[in-house]
């Protein structure tokens, strides 16, 4: 293809617009400019899905690569393009175009980034299947995989019944807020979609502001760089739609007993009923930029990839059929785990969703394409300009024994098999539809979900006006009540035998309005209390059987530290049954001396509720901590509030995690719409459209969606 095929235009904000001649041409325009806009985002990604990724950035990328090589991810993603290819010949070239432009301007986006100078890394060509991996690895532990490994070692520690003891349903890797306005609660009389998916805050950004128009369609919305089209969030003109993570559970961890073969040339695995079954073995070799290489054995049973351990196990010899003794470990990180999830089962990412949602005008167009979404499980919105409207599930989440959902399960017990796919829920538009990862449409589909503050919020802020616009979302976006400050607070007033310091404490953070904003200096006293309370609950010896650092693999460890489980959890912890020995009122009252004993911190809460952005390569000079947080803004509100910006409570009151991006889709004039991104629309460091939206992320303000081309700027070659 050549460039002459299409036209890029652009805004003042950088952001791209692309029209060709037909949806193969602009597949190819997307993929290139985006090569040419973020390579180094794109290869990065590209390279920690194969579990290549150590080779450029060095040994903190190595526990990354082990995981997605022994998850087998990209070669799930060959083996789900080669289905894709087979079946779907029309997605397959699509995909391929993209790629194609991808390819044609790695180079020259190379030659703009000074980070593969120093990091020595030169780009090579993609491979047709690369955009599935990247989706695979983007949203591989979307779901509730590491916290399975927790609820085996809480109930290890505190019995079967603990095990879901920490469920806060707090915050994971992903979540999100979403809501749909009806057309009779809006000015103009059409609806209005709005949200914000939670993400970790990556520089350059997870989200890429993107138009896409041929004379097939006309959308805009929010792409993950290095995947074609517009899968989450878009506005076709007369349809838009926009999802939040469903908190499904779809994967399952096996605990697998493995032995020796008869010739003891291989490894079998025992499956359901008692039969021995062989593994698929082989060795992949690492490279590490300023280590020795690694090799990594490659072993998958019938079930899936081993995931966590791998040894065969004492006494298995070949002939040995018994499965006495078979979940006899004393401790997780010992057992052998195969990972079961769907893309691999069903060698289908669902991808036809893809150009299917760019074609389509109404709701029951963005229905049909949904119906072939495979991963990663969503809830949707959608409306359309006739006054359509959708709030459903979509994704592929298998059906199985309840037990699969909490635990690693024996893959020798046939009960734990899958047993088809479950039917994705949907339910009429009724007043405000309101999506933030509570339970609500997708509560059959999951085990832990987020708790219902930022949700019930959204909805009481919403009730609030009959007559919403666009300009008026941000009142939403910015929001930072706390409820979920309440129960710790709550145990405040029955205190007795206080310091004076510490009565005087008690009576400000009473006295306080439970909004976490950027200028409030209570915010930041609460936090030290929290913090306090935190640390001494982790410290308790009801929880000693979980104070140790977790063993297995790294990639699994930020799940399993005790105190971020605390920080996430306290809310439950204040009032749950099953902990009777647990003497909350004796730690909050030291929590509360404590922290007046150190003073009270007079300093606004965003002095110390900073962001600290995950970067792949960080600049040469961000050694120096101080340094580093002084570049990154300081910001309102927390894990639990509608802004979402959530620090790690007892353990840090910076923030990696907070909305990866904001939009506001209008369905009566998409020139009315609204977004931004947490950086801009070029991923260059140094760039004018590197950082250009960061300071109107941080106070929650939102660009104007800009459609005419006549307000563009081509761009030339």
């Amino acid at each position: 293809m050549t460039t002459e095929a299409y036209e890029v235009y652009r805004d003042s904000w950088g952001i791209p617009h692309l029209r060709a001649s037909d949806p193969l041409h602009l597949a190819y325009a997307q993929g290139r400019v985006t090569a040419l806009d973020r390579a180094w985002q794109l290869e990065v990604e590209r390279h920690r899905a194969q579990g290549s990724s150590a080779a450029f950035l060095g040994i903190e990328s190595l526990a990354w690569d082990r995981f997605a090589r022994r998850a087998r991810l990209d070669d799930t993603a060959r083996l789900c393009h080669e289905t894709l290819l087979a079946d779907d010949p029309d997605t397959a070239a699509w995909v391929g175009a993209y790629v194609d432009g991808v390819n044609s301007g790695l180079a020259d986006g190379a030659a703009r980034d000074e980070r593969f100078a120093r990091s020595g890394h030169t780009p090579t060509p993609w491979e047709p299947w690369v955009p599935l991996s990247i989706w695979i690895g983007t949203h591989i532990l979307f779901t509730g995989l590491p916290t399975k490994l927790w609820r085996e070692r809480v109930a290890r520690a505190l019995g079967d019944e603990a095990a879901t003891l920490f469920a806060t349903d707090g915050p994971g890797t992903a979540g999100s807020n979403g809501w749909l306005v009806p057309g009779d609660r809006t000015a103009s009389g059409a609806a209005i979609i709005a949200g914000d998916p939670h993400r970790f805050i990556e520089d350059p950004g997870v989200y890429q502001q993107i138009r896409l128009s041929c004379p097939d369609y006309d959308v805009l919305g929010l792409a993950v760089p290095g995947v074609p089209g517009l899968g989450h969030f878009g506005h076709t003109g007369t349809a838009a739609w926009a999802i939040t993570n469903a908190m499904a559970d779809y994967q399952d961890l096996y605990v697998e007993r493995l032995r020796p073969t008869a010739d003891g040339a291989g490894i079998e695995a025992l499956g359901p009923d008692g039969v021995w079954e062989p593994v698929t073995r082989h060795t992949e070799t690492i490279t590490v930029a300023g280590a020795p290489d690694e090799e990594v054995e490659v072993l998958e049973t019938a079930r899936g990839p081993i995931v966590v351990g791998g040894e065969p196990t004492d006494g298995d010899a070949p002939g040995n059929d018994s499965t006495d003794g078979a979940c006899s470990t004393d401790r997780a990180d010992e057992e052998t785990l195969s990972l079961r999830y769907p893309p691999r089962v069903r060698r289908d990412l669902g991808f036809a969703a893809l150009p299917a949602l760019l074609r389509a005008r109404t709701v029951a167009d963005i229905d049909r394409a949904l119906d072939c979404w495979a991963e990663p499980v969503n809830v949707v919105h959608a409306a359309d300009t006739s006054g359509g409207l959708l709030h459903r599930v979509a994704g592929a989440v298998p059906l199985r024994d309840p037990a699969n959902r909490l635990r690693p399960v024996p893959a020798w017990e046939s009960r734990h098999a899958w047993r088809g796919w479950a039917p994705t829920p949907a339910e009429p538009v009724q007043g405000f539809a309101v999506m933030a990862n509570a339970r609500g449409i997708a509560s059959p589909l999951g085990v832990e979900f987020a708790p219902p503050h930022r949700a019930d919020r959204i909805r009481a802020l919403l009730s609030g006006s009959a007559d919403w616009s666009p300009k008026a979302m941000a009142d939403v976006h910015r929001d930072t009540y706390l409820a979920s400050a309440e129960p710790l607070l709550a145990l405040l007033p029955a205190l007795d035998g206080l310091s004076p310091a510490a009565d005087a404490l008690r009576a400000r953070l009473l006295a306080w309005d439970r909004h976490m904003e950027a200028d409030s200096t209570d915010a930041t006293v609460f936090a030290a209390f929290r913090t306090a309370t935190v640390r001494r609950f982790a410290a308790d010896p009801v929880f000693a059987g979980l104070a140790d650092a977790p063993g297995g693999p790294e990639v699994f460890h930020p799940w399993l530290y005790l105190v971020p489980r605390v920080g996430y959890a306290l809310e439950g912890l204040l009032t749950t049954p099953l902990l009777p020995g647990l003497d909350r009122a004796a730690h909050v009252r030291a929590a509360l001396e404590e922290t007046a004993a150190a003073g009270a911190p007079d300093a606004a809460w965003s002095s110390v509720h900073r962001l600290a952005p995950w970067q792949a390569l960080p600049a040469p000079d961000a050694g120096n901590a101080e340094n580093a947080e002084d570049d990154w803004p300081g910001l309102g509100g927390d894990h639990d509030c509608v802004n979402a910006t959530s620090s790690v409570p007892g353990f840090t009151d910076r923030f990696a995690r907070a909305s990866a991006a904001r939009y506001v889709w209008d369905l009566a004039d998409r020139d009315a719409g609204l977004w931004v991104v947490p950086l801009g629309a070029d991923g260059v460091t140094g760039s004018p459209h590197h950082r250009d939206q960061l300071p109107l992320w941080a106070r929650c303000e939102l660009v104007p969606v800009v459609t005419d081309w006549s307000r563009l700027t081509k761009e030339t070659a």
